[in-house]
């Protein structure tokens, strides 16, 4: 069983950003009629979401939260040890966006940095893997940079997903601290038998350059085998039967009850799931904050956006004692706790800054400063 404590390790950071282009729902009306569209929100509860430019990517974003963080908090960056990109929209097929983060942070050389190929549980297996590095070495702080822009690879009438994804980059510091009564628990899962769920089959290693041909799905949708895929029933049925039977096993584990947590930070993936989740499990849904109406679905960055709407404005502080909870591409799903410093919570950026440098529009370019 993946099954981890985490000893003298805490959240020291919560950051978001995202593209100030505003995208409303009803902008579908026309596309696939009132009624449609209105039946949508009302099970979503997706009432607009965000859309990044061009040459945007969610590592911009993530760039300007965790700057955000560096900035607030004062941080020497000599004492950041780690930094992981967690994504399924890296800005290249190599190398790892991790790289291009830790150039545009300016941080120094003894720091690892790699990428984790996941999506809606990311902000779960990223905090798991860095807190394991954390807690059996000597770096004192880490970087989770965590979002995604699915939107890019939807085909612009795909009724299931172009309505549904919004776009995010979010970041999440990790410190070693002296505390060692409120260790982070966690617990994650995975099942390979739902990988063509949610999958972009074409463009990978597998089929490098497939046709481009806009293929009529089984599904009324029309779709090229560049453009993201999502079986909606199976992933429906994983979500409402998986997820909770994770929550309650977890509590059961850690010996905890829903009483125990003042919040519940979950991915969101749409409201009605959420809604299922939560009564399946108890949870109060005032103690779930939601971020879909303003934001869709920000995949691994959801739950990190989702508290900071929570608490990012709030003048008043406080120690919340948070569930985080992940889940969908993979299948994966996960969930771990830790004690939120409320003060260390900032609110949404909302910003276009691209990294000019990293657009290339010719093989030449690389060459610059070599002759």
């Amino acid at each position: 069983m993946a099954q981890f404590t985490f000893n003298n390790i805490k959240i020291g950071g919560i950051a978001a950003a995202v593209p100030t282009n505003i995208e409303k729902t009803t902008k579908y009306n026309e596309l696939f009629g009132e009624e449609e569209v209105r039946k949508f929100i009302e099970l979503t509860g997706i009432e607009e979401t965000r859309r990044t430019t061009k040459h945007q990517t969610s590592s911009d974003l993530g760039f300007l939260a965790a700057r955000k963080i560096i900035e607030e908090r004062g941080l020497d960056i000599n004492e950041i040890g780690a930094i992981v990109f967690a994504s399924h929209s890296p800005d290249y097929r190599r190398p790892a966006t991790a790289f291009v983060l830790h150039k545009r942070l300016g941080l120094a050389d003894h720091v690892a940095a790699f990428d984790i190929s996941l999506g809606c549980s990311s902000l779960i297996y990223g905090v798991q893997v860095l807190s394991s590095m954390m807690q059996n070495s000597d770096i004192k702080k880490a970087l989770l940079i965590t979002g995604d822009t699915a939107g890019k690879s939807v085909f612009p009438s795909d009724r299931s997903s172009v309505m549904l994804f919004g776009e995010a980059g979010a970041a999440l510091l990790l410190e070693k601290t002296d505390d060692d009564n409120n260790p982070i628990k966690s617990l994650v899962k995975s099942d390979g038998n739902g990988f063509s769920y949610m999958i972009i089959p074409g463009g990978g290693y597998r089929y490098l350059d497939p046709p481009k041909d806009i293929i009529d799905c089984k599904d009324g949708n029309k779709r090229t085998l560049y453009n993201s895929f999502i079986q909606g029933t199976a992933v429906f049925t994983f979500t409402i039967f998986d997820v909770p039977k994770l929550l309650n096993e977890f509590l059961e584990l850690t010996e905890t009850t829903v009483e125990d947590y003042d919040v519940f930070a979950f991915h969101q993936a749409n409201l009605h799931i959420l809604k299922k989740i939560a009564k399946k499990v108890k949870i109060p849904m005032e103690k779930m904050p939601i971020s879909l109406h303003k934001y869709g679905n920000t995949s691994g960055a959801s739950p990190l956006i989702s508290l900071i709407e929570a608490y990012g404005n709030k003048s008043e502080k406080e120690t919340v004692k948070t569930l985080f909870c992940g889940f969908g591409i993979g299948l994966s799903w996960g969930v771990f706790s830790a004690k939120v410093d409320t003060r260390f919570i900032y609110p949404i950026i909302e910003d276009d800054t691209i990294f000019e440098e990293g657009v290339i529009n010719s093989p030449n370019e690389l060459y610059k400063g070599m002759m």
